[in-house]
């Protein structure tokens, strides 16, 4: 469905439209396009779209469906971007990724969201209450939504920070907890977090060295190697995360060995203890006729005397080497 439909000149938004005919007519002015905001269109509410603005068929097709990796095609006159909005739901420890396809074309900008966002509208009340952003025509609409894209990045990458923080502190305390699948789904969180980050680098790389912008004395490729530097820098952190996380999950997986391990010495102290007792009396139990001490006035607190001092002894020495 069409969410917002509006044309903008020289830097003012003009007017709104139900109508795709007359906003197309209304955008041939020099210093004027169009913006449509579409959510979650079907085949047909796109079909008018495409055919008022002449929208190459095959990026109509991965606009619709919506499964794409960032990135930037031009066809003719115009560009088709696709980048993954993210947000991180804290108390889910859950990275949300969207959809979100950008046509540019001299005057007109339409925009498709798939998934749970706002991007669309936000940045449109940050664009409008921007003239001199508005001034830039559509690639400057187009950085909008890229700088707003991975200032989201930042903040997720806050979020994620905070978490791998609390994971360090819980895997190095003195609790007896198994944080192995906290730990890992928060690595596959990350991984998918990569996949929209690490493919935005390179389409970046082009707007910032000024390709498919058009007028030389724009100063949109330095607007967009700024947001190529921090997107740079995102992807630097994301690596360093997952590289904590996974040290974190190698401690986590030591830790557990070595309280096994602690287990194990001090159940098998306990066996030693119980065992040394047991075998005195299995000997003194067996009843022959001819066993020494058996007619000994002594015999009997001597046993005992033997059973408790082979205890102490034994407890002493598991003691000290730290099995009990």
């Amino acid at each position: 469905m069409i969410v917002d439909c509006a044309v903008y000149e020289s830097g003012t938004r003009v007017a709104a439209f139900s109508d795709l005919e007359a906003a197309a007519r209304a955008a041939e002015e020099a210093d004027a396009f169009v913006w449509i905001g579409l959510v979650e269109p079907t085949v047909e509410e796109f079909d008018d779209v495409s055919r008022h603005f002449s929208l190459h068929p095959l990026a109509v097709e991965d606009a619709i469906h919506a499964s794409q990796r960032p990135k930037l095609e031009p066809y003719d006159d115009t560009l088709f971007m696709v980048l993954r909005p993210a947000r991180y739901v804290d108390s889910e420890e859950v990275i949300e990724l969207s959809q979100l396809m950008i046509f540019v074309g001299p005057h007109f900008l339409v925009t498709v969201r798939h998934g749970v966002n706002n991007i669309g509208a936000e940045v449109r009340r940050a664009v409008e209450a921007d003239s001199e952003r508005l001034k830039w025509g559509t690639k400057g609409v187009l950085h909008a939504f890229v700088d707003r894209v991975v200032d989201d990045y930042i903040v997720v990458l806050k979020g994620l920070h905070d978490d791998v923080e609390e994971i360090e502190r819980q895997v190095f305390s003195s609790e007896r907890a198994n944080h192995a699948e906290r730990v890992f789904k928060l690595k596959r969180e990350v991984l998918e977090f990569r996949a929209a980050i690490e493919p935005l680098d390179e389409p970046l790389s082009q707007l910032s060295a000024g390709r498919h912008l058009r007028d030389s004395e724009s100063p949109l490729p330095e607007y967009f190697r700024d947001v190529h530097d921090h997107l740079q820098r995102v992807s630097e952190r994301v690596e360093a995360i997952d590289s904590l996380l996974t040290s974190a999950l190698n401690a986590n997986l030591a830790q557990v060995s070595m309280r096994q391990n602690e287990d194990m010495r001090k159940i098998s102290a306990w066996v030693a203890l119980i065992a040394f007792p047991t075998l005195i009396a299995g000997v003194y139990g067996m009843n022959f006729e001819h066993m020494p001490e058996l007619g000994w006035l002594f015999g009997y607190p001597f046993a005992l005397g033997l059973m408790a001092f082979g205890c102490l002894f034994l407890w002493r020495m598991f003691k000290r080497s730290g099995w009990l």
